[in-house]
């Protein structure tokens, strides 16, 4: 039913765009001088009907659901939940929700049939609500913006200050998101940190957070030391920068001033399909090719390689990083001002030196930008590791063993029943909030080379 609807608000909202063009032509095509384009006061039409209709419908559904349910809880017989804890009283309520949506287990209470008819009444008045609702701002909507067709209305003035505030919304929403992301890891860090040292997180050499989380399990004190997860984590994104940035740079340098048109047309979409390959392809491709044959490899030369390796994963990730330093470097050298290029080849330089010494430097801020896509990518990437690289925290550095990723570990945490008061829970959200300073770090180094050499080059 709500698919229905938004399929009525963007038919509405496109009748409106046709039928105030159609009326702005037809003033236009008797003489009269209008203020705007025929085109916006079709839009005007667009903002003053689908517009409000569908944020009305946004706003609905997201309060919709807490208010039917708190009526809900209201409605049920008082005897009948009185010693229920919150979550007994959360189950009752989803089996009751079970229950008008048809799907019945056994033989349930009859207070819970006439809750669960309730439940069904209720959504069904709030649905006929929302698309009576819907159907009135689009209908007063449309004839408003109908009426407003006239030589002195300024259709173009109130159509981009609608879409300013769009705009403006927008940004907002992406600064809140970014804001309540930082909060929520600063909150749950916090948490964890009442209960392990931060000392101990930081600067611990041990990663084992394995703790009893039931009366009577047998684990592990639990060790929350951070530092092999981070050093795993640094040796596979080193590994997959050493194959990523040699061979995309020149891959990209080769591609954009020395290959042929035809050889260009052909390279460049072959090479960037590899950025659209599923990650789990490139970790089945990594444990069934690439680990073998570094373990067959050591054990020709007499060196002892562990089953799944930080150079297996590393190697494998570099290549699917390739086409990101490829695509950015590619895109930064077509950039250069073509004077840059001929001045260069008009003294005398070759083509090799006008690349190393004038084209490549003036690229460098669009390739450290390609490289910081990179890196967060890398450090991002999880299936790969999974699959060949393995779950244990070693502290080294040797890309021939089993190391570990932050990102791993974090999905490893979340993983299972565990309490969200539990330390082992909590520790996900200290990784979370340690690669966050890691990677804003990181951002900042590459924005300082950046600036750097745009001030020398523009």
């Amino acid at each position: 039913m709500i698919g229905y609807l938004f399929l009525l608000i963007i038919l509405a909202g496109a009748a409106g765009f046709f039928i105030n063009r159609r009326a702005a032509r037809a003033r236009m095509a008797a003489g009269e001088r209008l203020h705007s384009m025929a085109a916006f006061h079709g839009a005007y039409a667009v903002c003053l009907s689908a517009l409000p209709a569908l944020v009305f419908t946004l706003l609905f559904l997201l309060f919709e659901g807490p208010i039917v349910d708190a009526i809900l809880t209201a409605s049920l017989p008082a005897d009948a939940v009185a010693d229920m804890d919150p979550g007994q009283l959360s189950l009752v309520e989803a089996e009751i929700k079970s229950i008008a949506r048809g799907n019945v287990f056994g033989e349930p209470e009859p207070w819970k049939r006439d809750a669960a008819a309730y439940y069904a009444a209720l959504r069904h008045n709030a649905t006929l609500a929302l698309w009576v609702a819907v159907i009135a701002i689009l209908g007063v909507g449309l004839a408003l913006a109908r009426r407003r067709v006239s030589a002195r209305f300024r259709a173009r003035h109130r159509v981009e200050r609608v879409i300013g505030w769009i705009m403006l919304a927008c940004s907002g929403t992406a600064v809140l998101i970014t804001a309540g992301i930082i909060a929520s890891l600063l909150y749950e860090s916090i948490r964890f940190f009442e209960k392990v040292p931060i000392g101990e997180f930081l600067f611990g050499l041990n990663w084992e957070p394995q703790i009893p989380i039931r009366e009577g399990q047998i684990a592990g004190s639990g060790a929350f030391g951070w530092v092999p997860v981070f050093v795993g984590t640094l040796v596979i994104t080193s590994v997959a920068l050493f194959v990523a940035i040699p061979i995309g740079i020149l891959s990209a340098i080769y591609l954009n001033e020395f290959a042929a048109p035809r050889l260009r047309a052909v390279a460049k979409p072959l090479l960037e399909i590899l950025a659209g390959v599923p990650t789990v392809v490139y970790g089945f491709f990594a444990i069934l090719v690439v680990a073998p044959a570094i373990r067959t490899a050591g054990a020709t030369l007499g060196i002892d390689v562990a089953p799944n390796t930080a150079l297996a994963a590393g190697s494998v990730m570099g290549v699917m990083l390739i086409p990101f330093i490829s695509s950015f470097t590619d895109d930064a050298l077509s950039a250069v001002p073509q004077t840059l290029r001929e001045g260069s080849l008009a003294l005398g330089a070759t083509r090799g030196e006008t690349m190393r010494k004038v084209l490549f430097p003036a690229a460098i801020p669009g390739i450290v930008g390609g490289i910081l896509l990179a890196v967060s990518r890398a450090i991002g990437e999880t299936m790969i590791v999974v699959m060949a690289a393995g779950l244990i925290a070693t502290l080294t550095i040797n890309p021939l063993d089993s190391v570990t990723t932050v990102t791993v570990q974090i999905v490893t945490l979340l993983i299972g029943d565990t309490a969200f008061d539990n330390p082992k829970t909590l520790a996900a959200f200290a990784l979370g909030l340690m690669l966050f300073i890691v990677t804003l770090g990181l951002n900042l180094v590459a924005l300082g080379v950046v600036r750097k050499y745009r001030e020398l080059y523009d």
